[in-house]
């Protein structure tokens, strides 16, 4: 298995596009003015608790009240407030927790108003980000997430991933970090500590104190509310989370956050540095890759897979539902049974492909192909548990119903990604402008730029058009082509450069030195 990941950097977002043998996995967008990511901390005022909802709703400074509930605040909630009260007015000022003594825990099963009160200052981390007309969902059970391990205020607990499946090396990683926790916190160890040594935990584990320390001094005269800890940008934080050894290239078109990936690579695989590659070049790194022709095939209402199996996805406001399709396998087979298995398995490990590209959570329910064997059925539950193991996000998977359904819920923690897969019929009538038409407004375009290239001083008078594909192949088409045609008229040789993200009418002439 080989992983890549593109990055793709603008003014206003940065994208991250993720590759698992070929295929895009995962995107991301990390748009500039994005205030409330997962991850981040705040010192927040509760406004007013509600007891109905066993609930309060706090000001994070976001335009909606964010909301958190009794269960979200924690066993060891009244040693977070009484932390923060000491440390916002100057009274406490070592921050390593081993003299703080702990209050008693509150009641898992008791009301909001036994824990908090409106006005009080308070602790919140962000997990879940704004969706649609709703503010963020919060917790105070405080948590600081490093490469290795997950570190835990006001806890004495050490806990280790279940995706670790020796009892062996569990208990190695309970007994190291046994050795080198500080008092006061509680561990989490990720499954990529799986064969660390002492000295990488340990240096994980000060790096995550270094930032706890930091976050606690900004608590003194800190007004309300203001951000006190940031999560990782996404770049650092999706490495973070998937980096192995399956890696075989970074790829980075902003030559600053080329410079910052590379030193995080350095910080936590050194051997691995040398697959951090800066993209310097006239064609964009995603159409370079072909990262945008997999955007346009793999969003929409409509999705193909392979052996002309395809699915439909609908979104609704209670839930999403997939549809599987045989498309034209259904004459491969040699029965209905054994087709309706082998385009369900297809379907399955593109379902899963689906969920992560497009992060889509709550309720799902995908319409797999009838199967009246029930071993059938639990190959389909097996293999799609297996596809489903690889998502970082929480989920459930139910085993299908007689019905052929499968109901999955997958934590939402951020708004889903939607990309418009479909371009508006450019004119009115209903008809689309032939390329011959559009030809003549490239023409007079290409006049005026090169009189206006001709004029100018600089000395690198290459010329390039990016185009829709379509329009591309035309231009280019036969030893005789229109481009060729250019060539003669002008004594310029236009290079032409496809672009599957633009629209059909739409194009640019760019320079060498853009």
């Amino acid at each position: 298995m080989n992983s890549e990941l593109f990055i793709r950097s603008s003014s206003q977002e940065v994208d991250f596009a993720l590759f698992k043998d070929g295929r895009l996995i995962e995107l991301h967008k990390e748009e500039e003015g994005n205030k409330f990511s997962v991850g981040d901390i705040y010192l927040a005022k509760i406004r007013k608790t509600v007891p109905g909802l066993n609930a309060a709703f706090v000001n994070v400074g976001y335009e909606k009240d964010a909301f958190l509930h009794y269960h979200d605040l924690g066993p060891k909630i009244a040693s977070t407030l009484k932390f923060v009260k000491r440390v916002s007015t100057g009274k406490l000022k070592d921050y390593s927790l081993k003299d703080f003594p702990l209050e008693k825990e509150i009641d898992k099963h008791g009301g909001i108003n036994d824990a908090i009160k409106s006005n009080q200052s308070i602790l919140v981390q962000i997990v879940k980000e704004p969706i649609s007309t709703k503010g963020p969902r919060i917790s105070s059970e405080l948590s600081i997430a490093g490469r290795y391990i997950v570190l835990v205020p006001f806890s004495d607990r050490i806990s280790v991933s279940q995706k670790i499946e020796s009892k062996e090396e569990k208990d190695r990683l309970k007994r190291l970090i046994t050795s080198i926790r500080p008092k006061g916190f509680g561990v989490i160890i990720r499954t990529v500590a799986d064969g660390k040594k002492v000295a990488e935990l340990d240096r994980d584990l000060q790096n995550l104190m270094d930032r706890w320390n930091a976050m606690c001094k900004k608590l003194h005269r800190a007004h309300h509310p203001s951000k006190v800890l940031s999560e990782l940008d996404r770049g650092a934080s999706i490495l973070r989370d998937v980096f192995n050894d399956s890696f075989t290239n970074i790829c980075i078109d902003d030559e600053t956050l080329y410079l910052q990936i590379k030193d995080y690579v350095q910080s936590i695989a050194p051997d691995k540095e040398n697959i951090v590659k800066h993209h310097d070049s006239n064609v964009p790194i995603f159409e370079k890759y072909g990262v945008d022709r997999q955007i346009k095939t793999s969003f929409g209402r409509s999705v193909s897979s392979t052996k002309g199996t395809y699915l439909v996805i609908e979104h609704t406001e209670a839930m999403h539902v997939i549809d599987v399709n045989s498309g034209n396998r259904s004459n491969k087979s040699k029965n209905q049974e054994d087709t309706a298995l082998e385009v369900n398995i297809i379907a399955a490990t593109e379902v899963a492909r689906q969920l992560r590209l497009r992060d889509m959570g709550g309720i799902i329910v995908v319409d797999f192909i009838d199967m009246h064997k029930a071993e059938n059925r639990n190959k389909l539950f097996q293999h799609l548990k297996e596809q489903m193991a690889l998502d970082r996000t929480k989920h459930k998977i139910l085993p299908p119903s007689k019905f052929g359904l499968v109901q999955i819920t997958r934590q939402r923690v951020r708004p889903e990604l939607s990309i418009k897969t479909t371009e508006e019929n450019p004119n009115k009538d209903g008809q689309v402008e032939a390329p011959i038409v559009l030809l003549d407004k490239i023409q007079a375009d290409l006049e005026k730029y090169l009189t206006k290239l001709e004029s100018s001083k600089s000395t690198n008078k290459k010329i390039q058009l990016h185009i829709h594909p379509f329009i591309a192949a035309y231009l280019t088409k036969g030893v005789n082509s229109i481009r060729f045609k250019w060539y003669l008229k002008h004594k310029k040789w236009i290079t032409i450069i496809p672009r599957d993200a633009y629209t059909y009418l739409y194009y640019r002439f760019v320079s060498a030195k853009d």
